[in-house]
């Protein structure tokens, strides 16, 4: 082989290796290129979605203080009713019969439902029988309501032999707990209580079929009585919207009160379906509105009333404003049972129970 031809092969070798070599390096500076912007990209998404988080929890900490500026006012407001020359929806503050109250503030909107005390039964002084049929409103079968109704008067009465076996089932527990044998201080004592379940006391979504008539006595949401095909979910109200420590031993409010407990007080199933179809229109201002639901001679009738005495749990729902003038999406609820009438120091009323954090279906 000639001098010139093996210059000429050591070249093209020498220019493979060259491109060979320049190939890899720009594979690795791709596959280089391809790393780092998976990670810019990760970095950005990771940055982006804490943006977002700490702005929705932002929103949500200023929706909670305008939340608890609604509850304030609403308040105020419910006190200065008394003194309003207003009637009915026209009232220029309060008066009852109002089921909400709505305000527009300079950062948002804030939405307070007044639902009195009155409105539920006093867990502690209802008696058994109008227990067992709240139970039964709820959607606990006659048996099922029976037990429970009697679980809840062992926990709220002195010790007797005779229920040995509820003390002790308590005692079995893990870790193991006395039953009170005394007054309730607040209703989520309730969920202590053998047979108490947490659908039950808070309430769920249970389905109805078309032809069934809902929140019939001795009727729960399983009844096969109907072949009807059911209809959506619809919410049914828990133990905790129907008694309080603070409720009504004789008459409770036709506004705010739940099916199940407009039922245990005697009312009729068809009463109970005209007054919750009448309120979701307009409440009951007068005591000439509530003779539309019967003469007084009704079973149930007479333990109906607007109102009533001076505790109320007032919710409050807050949206902040955008700076377009829309409402966020962002919803805080509160609520607070106050006592209207009490004055603590400085403080023109007094605060029973605070929730900071509120569920409104």
């Amino acid at each position: 082989m000639s001098l010139l031809a093996s210059t000429r092969q050591h070249q093209r070798l020498a220019r493979r290796r060259r491109l060979r070599q320049q190939g890899a390096a720009l594979l690795a500076v791709l596959w280089l290129s391809a790393a780092l912007s998976a990670i810019a990209l990760t970095i950005a998404a990771t940055v982006r979605a804490e943006i977002e988080r700490s702005t929705i929890q932002s929103e949500g900490v200023r929706a909670y203080f305008l939340a608890r500026a609604g509850i304030e006012r609403a308040a105020v407001w419910v006190q200065w009713g008394g003194t309003d020359a207003g009637q009915g929806a026209n009232a220029r503050y309060y008066r009852l019969g109002i089921r909400s109250l709505a305000f527009s503030m300079p950062t948002g909107d804030v939405v307070v439902d007044v639902i009195p005390e009155a409105a539920k039964l006093d867990i502690n002084r209802v008696k058994v029988e109008e227990l067992i049929l709240l139970l039964q409103g709820l959607g606990l079968n006659p048996l099922e309501a029976q037990e429970l109704a009697m679980a809840i008067h062992h926990w709220r009465s002195a010790p007797d032999p005779s229920t040995a076996g509820l003390d002790a089932f308590y005692t079995r527990m893990s870790p193991s707990f006395p039953a009170r044998h005394s007054s309730l201080e607040n209703v989520e004592e309730l969920l202590l209580v053998k047979g108490m379940t947490p659908e039950l006391f808070y309430g769920t979504y249970v389905p109805v079929p078309v032809a069934m008539p809902s929140l019939e006595p001795g009727q729960g949401s399983g009844s096969s009585d109907f072949s009807t095909a059911p209809v959506p979910l619809v919410w049914r109200g828990g133990l905790r919207d129907c008694v309080s420590v603070f409720g009504s031993i004789s008459k409770i409010d036709v506004n705010w009160a739940e099916p199940a407990s407009l039922l245990a007080v005697g009312l009729p199933l068809q009463a109970v379906q005209s007054i919750v179809a009448r309120r979701e229109l307009q409440p009951f201002f007068t005591e000439e509105e509530l003779q539309t639901i019967g003469p007084l001679s009704m079973p149930g009738r007479d333990r109906l009333r607007i109102g009533g005495r001076t505790q109320f749990t007032l919710r409050a729902t807050a949206q902040l404003r955008q700076q377009d003038g829309k409402l966020s999406n962002v919803r805080r609820s509160v609520a607070a049972t106050l006592d209207l009438n009490e004055v603590a120091g400085d403080r023109p009323f007094t605060t029973l129970r605070w929730y900071d954090t509120a569920w409104k279906q």
